[in-house]
């Protein structure tokens, strides 16, 4: 019998774009927007203000726009996780604040990033930020190819103090970290799988969900992943697994970001998102056919695996 907590967090949660409106702004109306549609979509929670979220490039009141749209929009209905990381302790804090008067499910960061710390202040620093929120659940986001630092089992130990910490979201490629994270957590540990190419792998290896960056542009597609994994369906699993892979890499080859492709796809189904904040790279004139191409692909693979 699952645990009420690993029952809540179980599911599919896309992370959740930064949506802006044709100045480059934050619109709380597109915000909105996007929640709901996803909410439409049958999927279990958000990961608001992360990576995909463009979370490094926006200010701390823009963070907390973002949000109050996406809790007034579909709070109590979703399972919320809000990504509070900044590159300092105060703001961080003030968002871990702002994030539980909010009523969120979880927070989460990364460790602080560009100088190298210490082990033990990474700890004191993800200490801080869930004292500021202590009746909020915290989750360790490990993406160390992004973040310069990796979680290591010394540090998860002395993290596992905190008994507001319930979990990881694991964006490293190794499959074992789920696997290891997994075990030294227990069974009421949460583990997220976070890179979208290994979702089918990491779930089987011990993950409890998934939260993904390309989610959002293909939720049917991934809902159905989590299902004929959990069913113990392996060989239709790796087989969509396999296709969303190639879809992914297609929306990896425009000129422009990912994102930028993706809120592209997005616009198209009549959910405006806006751009990408720069530095990031906009939508090329020349991506609209890597767009259609990319559209074409997944419902493509719709026909084939949505039966």
């Amino acid at each position: 019998m699952l645990s009420d907590r690993v029952q809540k967090f179980s599911g599919v949660f896309p992370a959740f774009y930064a949506c802006y409106d044709d100045r480059g702004e934050v619109s709380a109306e597109r915000t909105g927007q996007l929640a709901r549609h996803l909410l439409d979509q049958g999927v279990k929670g958000l990961y608001v203000n992360g990576s995909s979220g463009e979370c490094v490039y926006l200010s701390v009141a823009e963070r907390k726009l973002i949000l109050e749209s996406v809790m007034e929009a579909v709070g109590g209905r979703m399972v919320i996780i809000n990504h509070v990381a900044c590159n300092n302790t105060r703001d961080s804090m003030e968002l871990a604040r702002h994030a539980q008067s909010l009523g969120v499910d979880a927070i989460a960061a990364i460790p602080p990033i560009y100088f190298h710390l210490p082990e033990h202040a990474i700890a004191r620093y993800w200490n801080d930020i869930s004292s500021a929120a202590p009746e909020t659940d915290f989750i360790i986001y490990n993406i160390p190819q992004l973040a310069g630092v990796s979680l290591t089992m010394g540090l998860l130990n002395e993290m596992l103090k905190n008994p507001r910490v319930i979990g990881v979201k694991n964006s490293s490629m190794p499959v074992q970290d789920i696997q290891m994270f997994k075990d030294r957590g227990g069974e009421d540990f949460i583990v997220f799988n976070g890179p979208d190419e290994q979702l089918a792998g990491g779930l089987m290896l011990g993950a409890t969900a998934g939260i993904g960056g390309t989610y959002a542009a293909m939720p049917r597609l991934y809902l159905k992943l989590y299902e004929l994994v959990l069913a113990g369906e392996r060989d239709r699993a790796v087989q969509l697994q396999n296709d969303i892979c190639r879809i992914i890499y297609a929306l990896c080859a425009g000129r422009g970001s990912m994102y930028a492709l993706i809120k592209a796809l997005l616009a198209r189904k009549g959910v405006p998102c806006g751009g990408v904040r720069a530095p990031l790279a906009p939508l090329a004139p020349e991506d609209e056919v890597q767009v259609l191409r990319c559209g074409q692909m997944i419902a493509e693979a719709e026909a084939r695996h949505l039966r």
